[in-house]
């Protein structure tokens, strides 16, 4: 028995309840709901929970037993002791009742094994779990029930009384202090509020060995499988479901199975076995020391199968090779003999010690003769070394746990022991340590396992770009030439964005390493603060990464994801999805293969160049989705790693400096070394340093100078006349003004006139070979993630604008997008053609606002805002008026004209254009504003 120890440790009292066993119902009942409701009431109060055992004595009389032996107790019915918890509606004031019930667990019934009897007991146990959220700024005050002899009848005790735990005892807290007690209910529940958020962390930390303790034990010590160990395998009966998920046992080199299941044969582990191996033969295999010629008892199921005897260890005459009936004894007698003798042969005369792993695998509940199976095997191997157990179920491991420790204690069967961990998730991590091939990709799990995640289950989760555990694994690496490899990694340094495959590459040290930034650094410390909770704790957190356009903060981003793909369930959000559809799938996405999902692993998502209506749309979607599960936590369900380009990354983290990162052009002096080392390794490879531009400039800290200097090298002796070098302005003046924008390849191929492009017709043409040399070296391709479209853009954004303006000589901007929209072949391209207008919209008027990481909060677009500086408000009517026609008659292009007129005081004009806006969405609060302005 014990008192108040750290709230969640439980305390114990016991009870022998010898007597009250033998009594009829009515007193039965009385006196154990008494006793638990005084316990639980005690419990409850003082915030602690605790577990009351009935069958264990309580003190020493002149009975024979020792304080807090086991003696266990008859039970009549079970249903006596689970309808007696009917009390508490009776005991407990009205207002607490329903809180009662839930602290207060159902009866639980322990069988206990005595040597000297076999008459069948039980401990009978109740657990109270008074949990803050239930608890919160209540006391439980209770009347107990008492059978009174003379009536023979129940009856309630005459006052309430208040309990408290005092030492091991359940005392009534006295009258002169239940104020003083009542008081200190704000600092017990903050306490116990407290306990939980520890034990919770402690037990999701403990939780995480379970995939590298079985690698281990499974391996001998290796992280990985080969044909240097044999499997002796023991097992019981394995559920139709359980079938799909014991694949790994097909792979394992077997020489012995010991088979409790009656059924195996027909639909069990060892049809299924036998399918799997259907072209082998079968042989006959003499366990016995007869002879070998005959065919004694135990040889009729001692079937070698391709070098794999199979013991069916639960037929009983079958087991006995005769068929005349025998009594139960001589059954058992004879079984545990032939058990005996085939273990001993195994382990002192076939296979050579150290050479083998005996694995119990607890597949239902579990029955004494497997438990002399591993007694058996634990005698003649000397311990448990090379003995493992895996269980799904902690309470099949407990029974066979509490047998065994006949032969060893339990502290020695939990170290070789895997409990708790899904058998889908025992399947998946023992396959990929499998040398195989072929391998499906995997999850990461609670249990720090793995768990198979099928294409048919990753495509439901279409607005999730999912990196798996094992991300590229199944990548070829003999059918990738030097030549592919190599163009993986320029790709990058020219400026495209990174892929997972240039991370893989470099940590199978195929191409050179990635240099991580400080940033990097500093991100994954702040995801280590989040992950560890604190005073503060949300259900969807945020680390934001702010960074100057092309300084890399997405290839941070996905650095952070790379390296905690692992431990954490990671994803990229195509924000071409609803909300709505992104937290269905997150839920989906967290909940998958996980067997309780208060203790799943968090989920970590990059959500790049993002609107902040969206995010903040989509983090109430998941707080609130979050909430319906009243799931404690100290660690958040979410984790939104959110990436945006910025034009002032620094003072956007300074007014949040715990969840934010900025990524800007300038590099530290240790970042200086790395990225000059990186550049001489490029160099050493022959690589050219105009085909690795963009890295160049990122060594150069994306001096202005540096950057037109190197642009006007670039720009030398081109033919500003041709197609393709319109075409680079085009592209320029777009990337420039509108941020990740592109230009698809089907837009681009038409422009040059190369004909029709479609996806899935065989590329007659290579893109490429059409360019000018220039063009070569700005224009990138890449693959939009959400759409699939091929497009090009320009290398970054700041040669952009410097091509703008070395391209554009004494043309004005204005004059570059008047002949752009007049570009025919570009507007009426079909593939490709719904982002082309978008972006082409997104430069008339989209504007800048700090909100989204930009400089200034701007009144018109800025290449508008340009316009009007750099020439006129003329100019930039014109081009609006321009677009207004070729775009439909936007109204949202005739609201910019009435706001452009009306800034320039052209009222008329400007009444003229709002007038044209609101007729086409005469209830548009935006465009009534304008028209409000426009009167003002």
């Amino acid at each position: 028995e014990s008192g108040v120890n750290g709230l969640i440790t439980p305390c114990h009292e016991y009870k022998s309840f010898a007597i009250a066993a033998e009594l009829n119902r009515n007193q039965l009942q009385s006196k154990f709901a008494c006793e638990v409701i005084r316990f639980a009431s005690a419990c409850m109060n003082i915030r602690t929970n605790g577990t009351i055992h009935f069958g264990i004595t309580d003190r020493v009389e002149d009975s024979g037993w020792k304080h807090g032996q086991i003696i266990g107790i008859k039970v009549k019915e079970r249903e006596y002791y689970v309808d007696a918890l009917d009390y508490i509606e009776k005991c407990f004031c009205e207002n607490v009742q329903e809180i009662a019930r839930k602290c207060i667990h159902p009866p639980v019934f322990v069988e206990v094994i005595s040597k000297d009897s076999q008459e069948q007991r039980f401990v009978v146990e109740v657990d109270i779990e008074p949990t803050f959220s239930l608890v919160k700024n209540r006391f439980f005050e209770v009347y107990l029930p008492k059978y009174n002899e003379g009536s023979q009848k129940v009856t309630l005790t005459k006052d309430r009384a208040l309990y408290q735990r005092l030492g091991a005892k359940s005392e009534p807290v006295k009258h002169n202090d239940l104020a003083t007690f009542i008081q200190g209910l704000q600092d017990r529940d903050a306490q116990r509020e407290k306990a939980e958020l520890s034990s919770t962390k402690a037990h999701m930390e403990i939780a995480q060995n379970l995939g590298r303790k079985l690698s281990i034990l499974l391996n001998d010590g290796k992280s990985y499988m080969d044909d240097s160990l044999r499997y002796i395998l023991v097992t019981n009966r394995c559920e139709k479901d359980n079938l799909n998920y014991i694949n790994f046992l097909m792979h394992l080199n077997i020489f012995c199975v010991f088979d409790f299941d009656e059924n195996s044969n027909v639909s069990g582990l060892y049809s299924k076995y036998k399918e799997h191996h259907a072209t082998r033969p079968f042989f006959l295999q003499d366990f016995s020391n007869e002879s070998k010629t005959g065919n004694p008892p135990a040889q009729k199921h001692l079937c070698l199968f391709d070098q794999t005897s199979w013991i069916f260890c639960n037929g009983r005459s079958e087991f006995l090779g005769d068929e005349k009936p025998c009594d139960e004894n001589t059954w058992i007698r004879t079984k545990k003999k032939y058990l005996k003798k085939a273990i001993t042969r195994i382990c002192d005369e076939i296979l050579p010690k150290r050479s083998f792993i005996v694995l119990f695998l607890l597949l239902s509940p579990v029955q004494k003769p497997l438990v002399d199976t591993f007694q058996e095997f634990y005698t003649e191997m000397n311990g448990t070394e090379y003995i493992v157990c895996i269980a799904e179920s902690r309470e099949n491991y407990m029974k066979w746990a509490n047998l065994a420790q006949a032969s060893c204690s339990i502290e020695t069967l939990e170290q070789c022991s895997v409990v708790g961990m899904k058998l889908s998730h025992v399947d998946a991590t023992i396959q990929t340590m499998l040398p195989s091939t072929a391998q499906p990709r995997h999850l990461p799990v609670s249990t720090r396992g793995l768990c198979t995640l099928p294409s048919l289950e990753e495509e439901k989760l279409f607005s999730l770009e999912i990196l798996c555990a094992d991300q590229c694994d199944d990548i070829k690496l003999d059918l990738l030439t030097e030549k592919e490899i190599q163009e993986i990694e320029q790709n990058f340094y020219r400026g495209r964005k990174i892929i997972w495959e240039n991370f893989w590459l470099a940590d199978k040290r195929h191409c050179g390493e990635i240099i991580e930034r400080e940033a990097c650094k500093d991100a994954s410390k702040l995801l280590d603060d989040i992950l560890r909770g604190g005073r503060l704790n949300y259900s969807v957190a945020k680390l934001k990464i702010f960074h100057h356009p092309g300084s890399g903060g997405s290839t941070i981003a996905r650095q952070v994801l790379w390296k905690r793909r692992k431990d954490l369930r990671c994803a990229v959000i195509k924000v071409s999805y609803s909300p709505a559809t992104v937290c269905e799938h997150a839920l989906a996405f967290r909940d998958y293969e996980e067997k309780e999902i208060s203790h799943c692993l968090p989920v970590l998502l990059l959500i790049e160049d993002y609107d902040e209506d969206y995010l903040e749309e989509l983090r109430n979607e998941l707080m609130d989705a979050v909430a319906t599960r009243k799931i404690n936590s100290p660690r958040p369900y979410f984790i939104l790693m959110c990436c945006r380009r910025s034009n002032d990354p620094e003072r956007l983290c300074k007014a949040s400096p715990l969840d934010t990162v900025a990524v800007t052009h300038k590099l530290t002096d240790s970042e200086k070394s790395l990225f000059r080392t990186k550049l001489e390794k490029l160099k050493q490879k022959d690589v050219k340093p105009e085909f690795i531009l963009t890295f160049v400039l990122m060594c150069e800290e994306f001096n202005e100078t540096y950057v037109r200097d190197f642009v006007g090298h670039i720009l030398q002796d081109i033919d500003r006349s041709s197609r393709d070098t319109c075409l680079m302005r085009y592209v320029a003046l777009l990337n420039f003004y509108v941020p990740n924008s592109y230009v698809s390849l089907s837009h681009c191929e038409a422009f040059l006139g190369l004909g029709v492009y479609t996806e899935r017709k065989s590329r007659a043409y290579d893109f490429k070979s059409h360019l000018s040399e220039q063009a070569r070296m700005i224009f990138i391709e890449l693959r939009e993630s959400t759409t699939y479209i091929s497009s090009v853009q320009i290398i970054h954004c700041l040669v952009a604008k410097e091509i703008l303006h070395q391209l554009s000589g004494n043309e004005p901007q204005s004059q570059l997008a008047m002949t752009l929209l007049q570009e025919k072949t570009l507007f009426e391209n079909r593939f490709g053609q719904e982002e082309f207008i978008k972006f082409i919209r997104h430069l008339f008027i989209r504007c800048d606002k700090r909100s989204r990481g930009d400089n200034t909060d701007t009144l018109f677009s800025p290449f508008i805002e340009h316009v009007c500086k750099a020439e006129d408000c003329e100019k930039a009517i014109a081009v609006l008026k321009a677009a207004y026609e070729l775009l439909g008659k936007d109204p949202f292009f005739a609201q910019q004209l009435a706001r452009l007129h009306y800034n320039n005081e052209k009222f008329k004009d400007a009444e003229h254009w709002a007038g044209v806006a609101k007729f086409h969405l005469p209830n548009d609060s935006f465009i009534l504003d304008t028209e409000g302005q426009v009167y003002r």
